[in-house]
């Protein structure tokens, strides 16, 4: 069983947030379909958060409107958006039991107590907190209190869930184990979730969509693969991604009527490179590829000098020098690497970005 509420879609019109003199959301739109898992992703101080905590009603809009299933919430209450919301903090009440601390919205809100025990009991079971919900918060982990503070959410049955950095006071394996319930549960429902957060993994594993923040402003909107295959900037290819993306700065020059990439020690051809943008001969620009699209092998076309090897346990990270320039490579297979020892590489001209100099911006 899973609660009822049914699915809305949110509408941000030309947003502006200020605190004070201090601008931290301008000109912002942004469409959430019903349905979907949306992700706000972006460094510390980018406004994720200022965003989310405006859609629920709990900073002031300076300009612009928030609609929530067509209907205008520039101006309502919290409690009228229809919204569930879950915190950084549990924020669980200590002397309550878990069955408690869920229902305690809807017994305020005077609701029957016959659906106030039947929607705490589906919410309960979708999370497999049935077992605890006699249990106070300090008899629990922090897994669990976690859960109990999404169900304290889920019972409202909500048309939209917020999350803001849910799982960032929880350790790496407890992260790994609610983000992968995380994802179960919207699968499950179908609800419309909107989910701040800085960890680029979370990011990727829970969104249908990104959106790539940064300054108050929206860098990318995105699938996953759309943001970190194709970023439309340098900020963003830098943001996503473990090792970084390898950038090389260089120009483009015309050779045998086809468009290269010459950097000091570097030559590429562009000829699989499909240009987003008008680009010029002798036009600055950098070149990014990411590191598991540079292979090394007996049969690279380059030669390199093993400068470090980082073992990752599933894969080996291995900075390599080559021309003057320092790149980092994933090796997923067995190969023995030492440093000093020379080998040899390729990339993988397929997946190459390219950004102009000045504007950083893709071409």
């Amino acid at each position: 069983m899973t609660p009822v509420g049914a699915a809305a879609g949110v509408a941000i019109r030309d947003l502006a947030i200020r605190f004070g003199a201090n601008e931290v959301i301008r000109d912002l739109n942004l469409d959430v379909t019903e349905g979907e898992f949306l992700v706000l992703l972006g460094p510390s101080g980018c406004g994720k958060s200022t965003l989310l905590h405006s859609i629920a009603g709990l900073i002031d809009v300076a300009e612009g409107r928030i609609e929530i299933a067509g209907q205008d919430m520039t101006d309502a209450d919290p409690s009228e958006r229809g919204i569930g919301m879950v915190f950084q903090s549990y924020a669980l009440y200590p002397t309550m039991t878990v069955e408690r601390n869920m229902s305690f919205g809807l017994r305020v809100a005077g609701m029957p107590r016959a659906e106030i025990e039947a929607r705490v009991q589906r919410t309960a079971q979708l999370l497999q907190l049935e077992p605890l919900l006699q249990r106070r918060p300090a008899q629990l982990s922090g897994g669990q209190r976690q859960r109990v503070a999404i169900g304290r959410a889920l019972v409202r049955e909500a048309g939209v869930f917020l999350f803001d950095e849910p799982l960032s006071n929880l350790d790496a394996k407890l992260r790994t184990e609610l983000r992968r319930e995380l994802k179960l549960l919207h699968q499950r429902l179908g609800s419309t979730m909107i989910y701040v957060t800085h960890d680029q993994v979370e990011a990727m594993t829970l969104a249908t969509r990104i959106v790539v923040m940064r300054a108050g402003r929206i860098q990318q909107v995105g699938t996953p693969n759309e943001v970190y295959e194709r970023p439309c900037n340098r900020f963003v290819a830098s943001f996503l991604g473990a090792p970084g993306m390898n950038f090389i700065s260089g120009r483009l020059s015309m050779l045998s009527g086809g468009t290269v990439f010459d950097a000091p020690g570097l030559s590429v051809d562009l000829q699989a490179y499909a240009f987003a943008a008008r680009a010029g001969s002798d036009q600055p620009v950098v070149l990014g590829i990411r590191p598991e699209h540079v292979h090394i092998g007996p049969a690279g076309d380059r030669e390199a000098t093993v400068q470090l090897v980082e073992p990752m346990g599933a894969h080996q990270v291995v900075w390599l020098s080559h021309g003057g320039l320092s790149l980092a490579a994933v090796v997923h297979d067995a190969q023995v690497l030492a440093m000093g020892q020379a080998v040899r590489f390729h990339l993988d001209h397929r997946r190459l970005s390219l950004f102009d100099q000045a504007s950083e911006q893709r071409l």
